[in-house]
């Protein structure tokens, strides 16, 4: 932890304000807020790697996860020196790199980040993220449904790593070559999509609207669209259990987690142990299968 001063952090240079160090932000677990500062700092390494130079919308809940809470996307005044921002579509965004910036962010009650899926000033994803999302508010199935969309990506010869959304649902990364664009990522979306739909159709669905989609698991292909968001892998989430983002292995997966598993308690011990399995897969090629979905069909 950086050295902690009355009423301030200094870490890399820069004098961090902290107020209402005591303040009680998850009161189940105990958690105060400069716990919270400690627990993001031990996440800094992997979070940051996961927010660096993207558009940053976090969600605050200035009163702990019980109170009020709003999503922030303008970045708030008084802005500090060392907190960069960036323009996009007329809102003026944090950009998440470094760590006194999520020392100031976590200070402000920021408890969840929800990063870009592309680079501050470019056009094209810089990643693949499917997201499982289920209708149900108690989903049993969620661990077997990503390991069955898994499965049909490792058919296609993708490499892929899921990872607790923190909350209900799994997302389930692609790290994939740069040079995609957004519209060739959803048609690849969709056509996986359709497939796991058509193969499992009592347990998966693509339909938009939560009332027409029964008991089945929301398999979201939309997301791809400059400005979108999902969860940063290891963002800390507004639940009882201070549950966090976590990329998982295929085998943990098969053994049916549950994202409170995954906690601001325990992350650091994971992630001494285990790493970040994100680093674990290279960037994948998706030429082969943008080039059979742009094939004409043949009579």
């Amino acid at each position: 932890m950086p050295r902690t001063i009355k009423g301030t952090i200094s870490v890399e240079g820069e004098e961090v304000p902290v107020s209402n160090p005591d303040k009680l932000l998850w009161p189940e677990v105990g958690i105060t807020k400069m716990m919270y500062l400690e627990k993001l700092a031990e996440l800094s390494p992997y979070l940051l790697k996961s927010c660096r130079n993207r558009l940053l919308t976090t969600i605050r809940y200035p009163g702990g996860i019980h109170g009020k809470f709003f999503y922030q996307k303008n970045a708030p005044d008084p802005l500090p020196p060392f907190v960069r921002t960036a323009v996009y579509e007329n809102i003026n965004y944090v950009v998440l790199d470094r760590l006194p910036v999520l020392l100031w962010l976590g200070n402000l009650a920021c408890i969840e980040f929800h990063p870009s899926l592309h680079y501050v000033g470019e056009s094209l994803p810089c990643e693949w993220m499917i997201d499982l999302d289920p209708t149900l508010e108690d989903e049993p199935r969620m661990m077997e449904a990503a390991a069955m969309v898994g499965d049909i990506l490792t058919s296609l010869g993708l490499q892929s790593v899921p990872k607790t959304s923190g909350a209900t649902g799994v997302q389930i990364i692609v790290p994939i070559e740069y040079g995609v664009t957004f519209d060739e990522l959803r048609s690849i979306g969709h056509f996986v999509a359709r497939y796991v739909t058509e193969k499992h159709p009592k347990l998966f669905t693509i339909e938009r609207l939560k009332k027409d989609r029964g008991d089945k698991i929301y398999f979201d292909y939309l997301q791809h669209y400059g400005g979108k968001t999902l969860a940063a892998p290891y963002t800390p989430r507004a639940r009882v259990a201070a549950s966090v983002s976590t990329p998982l292995t295929w085998g943990e997966v098969r053994k049916n987690p549950k994202p409170a598993d995954f906690n601001l308690l325990n992350i650091g011990q994971r992630l001494k142990e285990r790493g970040d399995l994100l680093e674990t897969v290279p960037p994948q090629s998706l030429k082969l299968i943008l080039q059979h979905l742009k094939a004409p069909v043949r009579a």
